[in-house]
């Protein structure tokens, strides 16, 4: 399972970020999944569960933004979009369609709590 292996990703970005930025909770990670990335959302959400746990994140929601599959037809010379790898091109059905975008996954942003000030 490597949704495993992302949320362990995940946690590194957030303890690297809250050791930067010097905040004290994390109340929700927004991420950008792509629908090509080959990632499993239910799968990632209950690693991220599991590997925030006593981490600053602990009990943080994980929210996610999807970003579509775009492809680039060969025969056409166009982007195309495509639901999952290797679909057809919806124009002219060829299967020369290189993957463009949402094949990425990455940190989009961080909803957190700093200490007050003074303490």
């Amino acid at each position: 399972m490597h949704e495993m292996s992302l949320a362990e990703g995940i946690r590194g970005i957030v303890e690297d970020a809250a050791i930067a930025q010097g905040f004290t909770k994390v109340n929700a990670v927004v991420l950008e999944v792509g629908a090509l990335s080959s990632v499993e959302i239910e799968a990632l959400r209950f690693c991220f569960e599991v590997v925030m746990k006593g981490t600053v994140a602990e009990g943080a929601q994980m929210e996610v933004d999807a970003i579509a599959g775009i492809g680039w037809c060969l025969p056409c010379a166009k982007s195309v979009a495509i639901a999952q790898l290797y679909d057809p091109c919806p124009h002219c059905g060829s299967y020369q369609v290189q993957a463009t975008g949402g094949t990425e996954m990455r940190v989009k942003a961080l909803d957190v709590q700093t200490a007050p000030s003074g303490v």
